[in-house]
């Protein structure tokens, strides 16, 4: 059996070098914050049960709702505020882990390009020999110079190596250092580690899994996040749902309550145009139905706003890494009008979905009083979705 590994992420530090006014882990790579890719590398990492986030005391809160926004399971990240320096960051999230866990993997937040691969070599490197850190070897040749840039020497490379993270420890020999440097500066985990007489293996990290500290950095990881970035996937979905008029009821649709004398019978809102752009999302990411996920057999939804459980259903396809790139709904009814209405149900629908107003349609027309709907004794509603792979490049 494994020992138990997971990832403690100091990302405290101001950035000051990029110019931004706000930490550079909050930058945006691509459309996603730094923090988020790096946090999501290790997450995704079946060594890894847990993840620690160290940042600044201001930004927690940031960090929390950007964790939420970009589906990450938070189940396994805890958040925490770090120290002034790098160590004090650490050491907090070294106090937060339980003592299950064996094997304790820190990395820089700001290094959002390290591969699953690294990870896995760093874990189980620590598991042999108790601490580990990527590294890439020295190819260029190193002068030593003066303050003034003088050169005074020429310094072999052989045997140099470039320190990276992951740097995998075990985390008594981790608590160790720590410990026994006291108050000491120490740059990395390694050099800890050296102070007090405890081995390091180097293990081969990547060119690509780069620090960024300057501008420079920013545009040469966006060049490799888009070579590595694959084609966006797409899904189909469509929804169909029908409710008869009742009396005594509100009419709900699309999130709007229009004026009319019925409303429509249902164990919800009976949200009829809701839930057809509910199950045309389910059916796009193959989830069954909205009446699987929300019995009318469960009292708790019972009443319940339905785009309450739009939201949820949208939840689903971001777990699955989609986003929505446009949705056309067609409301069949009858009466009432409801041209005067489709304005704000798109923008209801919209905001359920976390999109823009224009990837919503809605149009409404009539059977020329045929059927049921003709006979104005009930409403029904089509949808059709269309996903795409929610961008992470």
């Amino acid at each position: 059996m494994h020992a138990t590994a997971a990832a403690i992420i100091p990302a405290a530090g101001s950035g000051t070098r990029m110019g931004f006014d706000y930490p550079k882990q909050f930058h945006l790579l691509n459309g996603i914050p730094i923090l988020i890719r790096t946090v999501d590398a290790f997450l995704e990492n079946p060594e890894i049960c847990r993840c620690i986030v160290v940042v600044p005391v201001e930004w927690i809160d940031t960090a929390k709702d950007l964790l939420k926004q970009h589906g990450l399971n938070i189940s396994r990240v805890t958040v925490c505020t770090g120290g002034r320096r790098r160590q004090d960051s650490v050491r907090a999230g070294l106090a937060l882990l339980e003592q299950t866990v064996d094997i304790v993997l820190v990395h820089d937040g700001a290094r959002p390009l390290v591969d699953q691969e690294t990870i896995t070599r760093c874990c189980q490197a620590a598991r042999t020999s108790g601490a580990a850190i990527a590294a890439i070897p020295v190819k260029d040749t190193l002068k030593k110079a003066t303050e003034a840039g003088q050169i005074l020497s020429t310094i072999d490379r052989q045997g140099l190596w470039q320190a990276q993270t992951p740097q995998a420890i075990r985390r008594l020999l981790l608590q160790k250092a720590y410990d026994e440097a006291g108050d000491a500066d120490a740059t990395d985990e390694a050099s800890l580690l050296e102070r007090v007489g405890i081995p390091v293996t180097i293990v081969e990290g990547s060119e690509s899994n780069l620090k960024i500290t300057r501008p420079e950095d920013l545009r040469l990881a966006e060049l490799i996040v888009q070579r590595n970035t694959p084609p966006p996937s797409f899904r189909i979905g469509h929804g169909f749902d029908a409710h008869r008029f009742i009396d005594g009821r509100p009419l709900v649709l699309g999130g709007v309550t229009i004026p009319h004398a019925m409303g429509l019978a249902g164990h919800s809102d009976a949200d009829v145009v809701t839930h057809a752009l509910c199950d045309a999302l389910l059916g796009a990411i193959g989830a069954r139905d909205i009446g699987f996920h929300y019995p009318d057999s469960d009292a708790s939804f019972s009443g319940v706003y339905s785009i309450t459980l739009l939201e949820k259903v949208l939840q689903l396809v971001k777990q699955r890494g989609l986003c929505l790139a446009n949705a056309d709904i067609t409301i069949i009814c009858q009466a009432p009008r409801l041209a005067a209405h489709i304005p704000v149900m798109r923008e209801k629908l919209a905001k359920g979905c976390q999109t823009d107003t224009d990837a919503i349609n809605v149009k409404a027309t009539t059977t020329e009083r045929m059927g049921y709907t003709g006979r104005e004794e009930g409403i029904s509603c089509h949808a059709v979705v269309l996903l795409q792979t929610r961008s992470r490049e």
